[in-house]
């Protein structure tokens, strides 16, 4: 696996192996690598070409400055599951190298609607950090193919949108399905901060989620949403938000839509870890 810290040797490097006739599928990441990164990179794999991840914790993204502090930085665990994952290229920048202006600086993205709801409303500004890095990261990469899990719901859709604003029409986005633990729990590099009992409990969300897409046939939506919130709050849970939404385009709704595609997304605070995930309808 070759590494790389500059956005001039990754771009180099892979404008040469794009010379050569292969495709370039990339799985962007903030470390804390788990199985669900590595899922990515098996995708990638499996699709062919050559494989480039990149680890970079963007400060642009955190609202919180003590969220950014407490996010683990597990460097060197990282690049042995890389090189276990048979991955190709990592892309290991600093904030020096993608901010050489400040991370004021640089096109910002507006993403309308996506971005002043759920994760939006609750983490202002946190979309166009998003945007900021992603869009420096595809501009150095210029991938074939990105490669991004769905328990980050929103931001797919937030970075499917951007892609389009940037005009790279090629390039194709694939969304991989939610790796879980045993009880349900999304893999998360947050999760490494819940202690024991907290991740005993953590796995209730996911029991809200499935709660949710099974009563869709019966259910009223605002009923079982009441249940949710009462049920996670009696977990020692502090709910942000238990809502539906249409699948295709994340606009909320106050009940079950016949035939519409569907998503029900959740996000909790327990103690000081915030958790989030949703589920297909």
């Amino acid at each position: 696996m070759k590494i790389f810290k500059t956005t001039g040797d990754v771009s180099a490097y892979i404008e040469g192996i794009k010379q050569a006739k292969s495709t370039v599928g990339f799985v962007p990441t903030m470390g804390a690598l788990h199985a669900g990164h590595i899922s990515l990179i098996k995708q990638a794999r499996e699709d062919g070409g050559i494989i480039v991840c990149s680890i970079f914790v963007n400060p642009t993204q955190f609202n919180d400055k003590k969220d950014l502090e407490k996010y683990p930085v597990t460097t060197e665990a990282d690049i042995e599951l890389l090189l276990e994952a048979d991955c190709d290229v990592l892309f290991l920048p600093s904030v020096q190298e993608m901010y050489p202006e400040g991370t004021e600086a640089g096109k910002m993205y507006d993403f309308g609607y996506l971005e002043t709801i759920l994760e939006g409303a609750q983490r202002p500004g946190h979309f166009r950090g998003v945007g900021q890095i992603v869009s420096r990261l595809l501009e150095a990469i210029r991938p074939n193919k990105l490669y991004i899990g769905q328990k980050d719901y929103q931001q797919c859709m937030v970075i499917t949108k951007l892609a389009k604003l940037m005009g790279l029409n090629e390039l194709k986005v694939i969304i991989c399905p939610t790796n879980r633990e045993a009880d349900g729990l999304a893999m998360s590099s947050r999760n490494r901060r819940l202690t024991e009992p907290q991740r005993a409990l953590a796995g209730v969300i996911y029991q809200c989620l499935v709660s949710i897409q099974g009563k869709k046939d019966v259910g009223n939506f605002e009923v079982i949403q009441k249940e949710c919130i009462e049920l996670l709050s009696a977990k020692g849970f502090a709910p942000e938000y238990v809502s539906l939404a249409d699948a295709r385009d994340l606009t909320l709704l106050d009940n079950y839509k016949v035939g519409t595609p569907m998503v029900a997304l959740i996000a909790a605070r327990l103690g000081d870890v915030r958790l989030i995930d949703n589920i297909l309808v």
